[in-house]
């Protein structure tokens, strides 16, 4: 078990993070601070390819590159066969929506309230050509979707739930495990979009209860920009055919018929970056290392600081909803919109997120939002990084 985060462990993965010492960063929703060993292992394989040709220098580092696939299982509770490789949460997403099938008139997908509108889009094209439904899943006083309204809504119609758990545009965390428990009772299809969580919360897919999980590696895993990790259930492999393969997914056998690969990977191609791979096993490798339940205590601990203290501030509504939050801490300033505020924080060397309705629309157009400002904390974080932010915010007001 990894001892838990003291100041002085913190601040030597300070030490090891270059952007700590050049900007104030509230965007790790958006994306993190990469450690230097991340930089320092994705460096060294460009390397490897310059000086030994990059087809050569992929399998000197497969090793390394394919150890991603048993740390992301580990992470996750899972198989490393139930791992691929994706570049980014919304395409891994998309990729295994995709390899559903066909849709027919009448078929009901039930989403929560929070869903990322990316997801919602590539649903909807598919609803409207299909003549399917998109409807959405009510929550409960907290905000949170609503396990017993889901239950409510299930008929033989309905071909897919989808969740998100961490939702983007603030702290709220969803009952992820408790609807994983209604769509295994009635056999459901159940996609999880963890891209927020990843990294940021224990993850068990086990007793999440889901058939699909994606996150990208950006976020809180503080990896590299264009990676992430798309879970899929063993038993669920064969009920997609991806809408796309090469010869890694679908590999010719010999009499030159495509044989689809029986695990996770099916829904994988053979390019990518092995650079960025060998940047995403050590990402992955640090955070196991530093512990998830460690980092989580760490995040709550800190999210809560920097909510409490905004709350105080006349002027600054504080909007996160829900019983249990997460590290996303979404506000706006009196007479600014959230992209002003955004904008005259950066000129102070501040970074904080600034999401429209386009990013969660259900959720927005139902609370009446239509922009929200975030600042989204790290296990990085420091008491002083919050003073900074709250003494920016305080000059806005006045």
């Amino acid at each position: 078990m990894p001892a838990p985060l003291t100041p002085a462990a913190i601040e030597a993965l300070r030490a090891r993070t270059p952007g700590a010492y050049s900007t104030t960063h509230f965007n790790h929703a958006g994306a993190s601070l990469p450690s230097t060993g991340t930089l320092e292992a994705i460096h060294a394989h460009l390397m490897r390819e310059a000086t030994m040709g990059p087809m050569e220098a992929g399998v000197a580092a497969r090793t390394q590159t394919e150890s991603v696939r048993e740390l992301a299982a580990q992470m996750f509770n899972a198989q490393p066969a139930e791992i691929a490789l994706t570049t980014g949460n919304s395409q891994g997403w998309g990729t295994a929506f995709a390899a559903l099938g066909a849709w027919s008139p009448g078929d009901r997908i039930l989403v929560g309230r929070h869903e990322w509108g990316g997801n919602l889009a590539v649903m909807r094209l598919t609803a409207q050509r299909a003549g399917a439904s998109i409807e959405t899943i009510p929550s409960d006083d907290s905000g949170a979707v609503d396990p017993a309204a889901l239950t409510a809504m299930l008929d033989e119609r309905v071909r897919l739930i989808a969740l998100t758990w961490l939702p983007a545009n603030g702290g709220l965390i969803n009952p992820a495990a408790a609807i994983g428990q209604v769509a295994r009772r009635h056999s459901i299809p159940y996609f999880l979009d963890a891209a927020q969580a990843v990294g940021q919360l224990p993850v068990d897919v086990v007793e999440l209860g889901c058939d699909v999980l994606t996150g990208p590696v950006r976020k809180a895993l503080r990896g590299p920009r264009g990676t992430g990790l798309l879970y899929v259930r063993s038993s669920f492999v064969e009920r997609l055919t991806p809408a796309f393969a090469d010869t890694f997914s679908a590999p010719l056998d010999t009499q030159g018929e495509p044989i689809l690969r029986t695990d996770a990977a099916r829904l994988e191609l053979s390019e990518g970056s092995m650079a960025l791979r060998c940047g995403v096993a050590n990402a992955l490798q640090e955070a196991l290392d530093i512990g998830l339940e460690n980092i989580r205590a760490r995040i709550d601990d800190v999210a809560q600081t920097l909510r409490a203290q905004l709350m105080e501030l006349s002027g600054v509504t504080v909007l996160d909803q829900g019983r249990e939050r997460s590290g996303l801490v979404s506000f706006n300033v009196a007479g600014y919109e959230s992209h002003a505020v955004q904008r005259a924080l950066a000129e102070q060397g501040i970074s904080i997120g600034s999401n429209g309705v386009a990013y969660t629309p259900l959720d927005t157009n139902a609370r009446g939002l239509s922009q929200i400002a975030r600042a989204s904390v790290s296990y990085l974080t420091t008491d002083a990084e919050i003073s900074r932010l709250l003494d920016a915010v305080r000059g806005l007001i006045r």
